[in-house]
């Protein structure tokens, strides 16, 4: 049998971010609608059909769900043409299907790849999660700390006042007391409505004003986020959240045997990694879909680890 090929992650970045362009492209014709459902198969077929193009032997280990759950890009679907390097993916065909069918800001295409094994394969339950940026010694905030903690302990850091710290904070009615005592320390709260992914970069991108995220959201799209935070720079730590006996056994078979284990982000993506992101509606990270007469332009981040390079593509393409 043939060697497998090498995950040459600059020659396969381009690649990457076709596949996510292509996702919002399609999800793009359906912003304001008021069809979730509609605007997220739109983004899978595409993203799929994409995929499929590139000269990988992939395995989908974040996706749309379990194979009975979902028809394509379900967790462990085969894509790629088979030809190239085993690689791991880890995707969100649209992080933000509300956003998207409201036209509400931060709605993205992502994507994540990395050589085969390097990324954790999360249930789909929920994960408690805690973010920062780069430049900070490993551990100066913890998710033992309380929330309180965590803005005393990264002002510290920074040489500044807890009122001038900003959190990123999933608004939900389980947030409720974390967010009473974030708001107890001086610091401001940038509440978002979905798109956690997205909240998770936002710290590692000095122009949004964010300082650290935190809370409950799900647990792929923390494996999404670690893949970016790796890309960007930046700490992250999560732990998985059980509510019943099914989501434990749902864990077990994913592999997990350390219920209580608290993750890192080097954790969660062990190997250099490339991802790609494209704005879907307008974002503090990346614009959405421009339509003109005849024309859409869509703006696409790609990012790889092994350098921290960050390049911002522009797409136009007649439509």
């Amino acid at each position: 049998m043939p060697a497998r090929a090498e995950f040459h992650d600059r020659m396969l970045s381009l690649g990457l971010a076709r596949v996510s362009e292509a996702a919002a492209l399609a999800s793009a014709r359906l912003v304001g609608q008021g069809d979730e459902k509609a605007a997220d198969q739109a983004a899978v077929n595409a993203m799929r059909e994409q995929l499929n193009m590139l000269d990988i032997a992939g395995v989908v280990v974040i996706g749309e769900g379990e194979r009975d759950e979902a028809p394509m890009l379900y967790i462990g679907e085969e894509v790629g043409t088979g030809n190239g390097p085993g690689v791991d993916i880890a995707l969100d065909p649209l992080e933000g299907t509300t956003l998207t069918a409201k036209d509400m800001p931060n709605a993205l295409t992502v994507i994540a790849m990395g050589p085969r094994g390097s990324m954790l394969h999360a249930p789909d339950v929920y994960m408690d999660k805690l973010a920062i940026g780069p430049g900070f010694e490993t551990g100066v905030v913890t998710l033992e700390m309380s929330p309180g903690e965590r803005v005393a302990a990264l002002a510290a850091a920074k040489g500044c006042d807890p009122s001038d710290i900003t959190v990123c904070i999933l608004e939900r009615p389980r947030h409720d007391e974390m967010i009473a005592e974030v708001r107890a320390t001086g610091a401001a709260i940038r509440l978002i409505t979905d798109g956690d992914v997205a909240g998770v970069m936002h710290c590692a991108d000095a122009s949004t004003g964010i300082d650290m995220y935190m809370g409950a959201g799900g647990a792929p799209e923390g494996v999404l986020a670690a893949a970016a935070l790796k890309c960007m720079g930046g700490q992250m730590y999560t732990r998985l959240l059980f509510r019943n006996d099914d989501e434990r056994a749902r864990a077990t078979k994913a592999g997990v045997t350390d219920f209580d284990r608290i993750y890192s982000r080097d954790d969660m993506v062990t190997q250099d990694v490339i991802f790609a992101a494209t704005g879907v509606t307008e974002g503090n990270i990346l614009p959405g879909v421009r339509r003109e007469p005849g024309w859409m332009t869509t703006e696409t981040l790609i990012m790889r680890s092994k350098t921290g390079s960050v390049r911002r593509m522009n797409y136009r393409t007649p439509v």
